[in-house]
């Protein structure tokens, strides 16, 4: 039953939507068609924001600036009982979803999804969100250039994301 609910979901809905249109005398062809052209100029707008940050994201990994920032922070970290692994992935997060996503799939591979560092990359993976990929996106395709209270609520999410991760993991699955 679920089964065949999940499969015509969509399709009834663009019919319904096709449909309603139509009845409200709305071009729904037309429509589709200038909501595509649209789409496509945002797209283009949007792809010198998009190799931008691609590009600071991988000059940032390959310089070895991560690497020594990990290492910068790693005896304040063992201090308070947070593993050195999670760093990259705390650092990655707000910037690439797709980079927190890689780090995430190596923790979980080297150290196992059962074990504390697995369990504490996917619970920091599915808390913090990509701050600077949404602002960069979104803000970008509407023309907002003054986004500094943005990041900064942004970023204080994503801390606030890390350190409840690392504290419900820690409370739930002690090591």
């Amino acid at each position: 039953m679920i089964t065949a609910i999940s499969i015509w979901l969509i399709p009834s809905l663009i019919a319904f939507i096709l449909l309603y249109g139509t009845y409200k005398k709305v071009p729904t062809y037309e429509a589709f068609v200038e909501g595509g052209k649209e789409g496509i100029k945002i797209a283009v707008q949007l792809i010198p924001f998009l190799v931008g940050m691609l590009v600071a994201i991988s000059v940032f990994r390959a310089s070895g600036a991560m690497e020594a920032l990990v290492e910068l922070l790693s005896p304040l970290l063992l201090l308070i009982g947070v593993p050195a692994e999670v760093v990259p992935l705390a650092l990655m997060r707000p910037i690439s979803g797709t980079g927190a996503l890689a780090i995430t799939t190596d923790l979980i591979a080297t150290h196992g999804p059962d074990s504390f560092i697995g369990r504490l990359a996917s619970t920091m993976q599915g808390s913090t969100d990509t701050t600077f990929y949404i602002l960069t996106v979104y803000f970008g395709a509407v023309g907002i250039k003054k986004m500094g209270d943005s990041v900064k609520v942004g970023l204080l999410a994503d801390l606030v994301g890390i350190v409840a991760s690392i504290i419900i993991v820690t409370i739930v699955f002690p090591k």
